[in-house]
């Protein structure tokens, strides 16, 4: 049963964040969510996100080139072309267009929403099948301010909407955001989780100083600590502790994913579907680090809700060793669905229905997308 493929629109949605969102290189007050519309011969419409981080000081997509990719290369590629299914599809975006894994992220996730609704089966299912429809979720405590950071947490565990945390740490010296982490897990308990996120601040020297003492912390994972390009670094790191350390801006894909394996990483993958180019490629990530004994993670770009529905249906097919940090809806103020995404005693529901399992609130979209 194929898709034709009629159109493909795009906008750039942006949307004010409940609160500074502070990481190593940049403090976010808005996101920028590139929202795509794919419709089909028989009218037919499936949805998709690409959303990024902080602009270009994240990484080497911005909102505007995502946008640019899709409307000058891949919108023209795809329309008027039929698909049996999703492997032409992506066979034909990767050989005509080099990279841009996020617009083609947004693409898939559209095809697999319509697709969806054709055949009246979750995305999830077109995937594999759900193992569960709740996953375990964290949220990250990234104000900059450790009272505030303490606040928020227990109200959330207070609420039990969630049940571990996140640090955003690497923009302040060392030694204080040492004692920013030791005040946090002190005041939260010992039986709360908490994990640490470097986002590569550290050079090889300062991440051996700061994984001794956070082990020391009890702190139970640290976020790529080291740049992306130092493998070497992090695969050390990953032996000399037995602090687990999460790969994440250092791996995108399943070829990634087997360098580190192969050269000796042991500890997790963070999987990203924009990071892969859509929800299949990323569990081709997960299937090379399940075959390496390597963990996965459920990861965000702090999407709104359609990209965070996208990465709930690849990771419900999936035995996530270190649960998800699938909050980034809860990150805005507000966002383009009909119907929010409920979170509650440390997990989040799936979405039922076919294809996404969720609706665009046009009135929204129209409101906040970029003029």
């Amino acid at each position: 049963m194929e898709l034709r493929i009629e159109r493909i629109d795009s906008w750039l949605v942006d949307i004010p964040t409940i609160r500074p969102h502070k990481l190593s290189m940049a403090t976010m007050g808005c996101q920028t969510l590139t929202l795509v519309r794919m419709t089909c011969a028989d009218g037919l419409i499936g949805w998709g996100e690409a959303t990024t981080i902080g602009g270009l000081s994240y990484g080497p997509q911005s909102p505007e080139g995502i946008k640019s990719a899709i409307d000058g290369y891949l919108a023209p590629l795809l329309s008027g072309k039929s698909f049996s299914g999703l492997a032409p599809l992506v066979a034909l975006m990767n050989g005509q267009v080099q990279g841009n894994t996020f617009a083609k992220s947004a693409l898939e996730t559209a095809f697999l929403d319509a697709q969806g609704k054709r055949l009246g089966l979750p995305v999830s299912t077109l995937l594999g099948g759900a193992l569960s429809n709740t996953l375990p979720v964290l949220w990250t405590l990234a104000s900059g301010d450790t009272q505030q950071d303490i606040i928020e947490g227990q109200r959330l565990l207070a609420e039990d909407r969630h049940r571990a945390f996140k640090l955003k740490i690497g923009a302040r010296p060392l030694e204080e955001d040492l004692r920013h982490t030791q005040a946090i897990k002190q005041a939260l308990g010992p039986e709360i989780s908490i994990r640490v996120d470097v986002n590569q601040a550290w050079d090889a020297a300062t991440a051996v100083r700061g994984m001794a003492a956070l082990q020391q912390i009890g702190i139970d994972l640290v976020e790529q600590p080291v740049p992306q390009w130092d493998r070497t670094a992090l695969i050390r790191l990953s032996q000399r502790f037995t602090l687990p350390i999460l790969a994440d801006e250092a791996v995108a894909d399943a070829h990634d994913g087997y360098a580190l394996a192969a050269g000796g990483f042991t500890g997790a993958y963070a999987l990203k579907i924009a990071k892969a180019g859509g929800p299949a490629q990323a569990l081709k990530l997960a299937q090379v680090a399940q075959a390496a004994g390597v963990g996965v993670y459920g990861g965000t770009m702090l999407e709104g809700t359609l990209g965070t529905v996208a990465s709930l249906h690849a990771w419900s097919t999936l035995k996530l060793d270190w649960g998800s940090e699938m909050f980034g809806p809860l990150l805005l103020k507000d966002d383009v669905v009909t119907t929010p995404l409920r979170f509650a005693n440390g997990h989040v529901s799936l979405p039922s229905g076919p294809g996404l399992g969720v609706d665009i609130d046009e009135d929204k979209l129209r409101f906040y997308r970029r003029k």
